[in-house]
């Protein structure tokens, strides 16, 4: 029987199977969970092999919503619903430990909704001492009230407060102000040298459609969440005609073999392009596309406008 949860831990792993873990992923698994610890507990190698391996299809934020279809040996079956995807038109779909979830809770005082502006934000109890948590960006909450430069919102540990000047504000997750494409580009920037992470949708590290899905997501909007869906939106922009192109557009990159679109950037103008990259330095990096193995690779250029993204 399906059922409403919650992501109950900073960020949460979707997994492709409960299998898919391996011992050194112990530290992703768990309640407590250290981002930190588990990432650099990993050699480059052995991250990427996350990916390699198909062990990993996405991530859940702390208070993201899921649908809970079936629980076996502690783990959940989830359809994450704020994700869009072809997979399952309710939501992503995958695996996520059961510890790191919490049945939803019917809230009747919230005022609308808050969420994370900044890379990182401390929680505090409603007494003023902090609480043990550090969510990342993009973090939505409910909001139950504001008071003087503090918002008290409701997570799955209870009512907690951040500072005003951490975060957005809006009636609810349809209503933050959409900005432009441009500035979804400009918010990339702050990210910059942020190590990749395959199924990374974090700020403690992002895949390449993990970062386009949340500066769009920062900026009003609601894209798929993978790469090969995001280029069958938006705008079709003309491939031979670069002079045409505009900061925020995203560019398309297909495998060599398969043809299949496999990676996706953020134009930043002057030929330059922002993405989060597995090659190389293996981070999100500001580039020339022209100096790079992915110029001979583009596929499709594709333009959000305030048409695109609903959930």
């Amino acid at each position: 029987m399906e059922s409403m949860y919650v992501c109950a831990v900073p960020v949460a792993t979707i997994w492709t199977s409960p299998e898919s873990v391996r011992e050194l992923d112990e530290e992703g698994t768990a309640n407590p969970l250290s981002m930190n610890r588990w990432i650099a507990a990993m050699t480059v190698d052995e991250r990427f092999a996350l990916c390699k391996e198909k062990r990993i299809q996405s991530q859940l934020l702390y208070g993201e919503p899921v649908i809970v279809e079936s629980v076996k040996n502690g783990w959940a079956s989830i359809l994450a619903v704020w994700q869009k995807t072809d997979k399952d038109v309710r939501g992503y779909p995958g695996w996520v430990p059961l510890a790191q979830l919490k049945e939803s809770q019917p809230l009747d005082n919230a005022e609308g909704v808050v969420r994370i502006d900044v890379p990182k934000c401390q929680l505090w109890h409603p007494d003023g001492s902090p609480a043990s948590l550090v969510v990342p960006f993009n973090t939505t909450l409910p909001m139950i009230k504001k008071e003087g430069n503090w918002i008290s919102a409701a997570t799955p540990d209870g009512e907690r407060l951040v500072r005003e000047q951490d975060v957005c504000t809006a009636s609810s997750i349809h209503h933050f102000k959409k900005q432009s494409a441009s500035a979804a580009a400009e918010r990339a920037i702050e990210f910059l040298d942020l190590p990749y992470f395959w199924g990374g949708m974090s700020s403690y590290g992002y895949d390449c459609s993990g970062l386009t899905y949340n500066m769009f997501k920062a900026c009003g909007f609601f894209i798929p969440r993978d790469a090969g869906e995001q280029a069958a939106e938006g705008e079709s922009i003309r491939l031979d005609d670069p002079a045409a192109w505009k900061r925020g557009d995203l560019l398309f990159f297909a495998d060599e073999q398969s043809g299949n679109v496999d990676h996706v950037g953020f134009y930043y103008g002057e030929g330059q392009m922002i993405h989060a990259t597995a090659s190389k330095k293996g981070a999100i990096e500001l580039c020339t596309l022209s100096e790079t193995s992915y110029g001979n690779r583009l596929c499709a250029v594709r333009r959000y406008s305030e048409e695109a993204g609903s959930l």
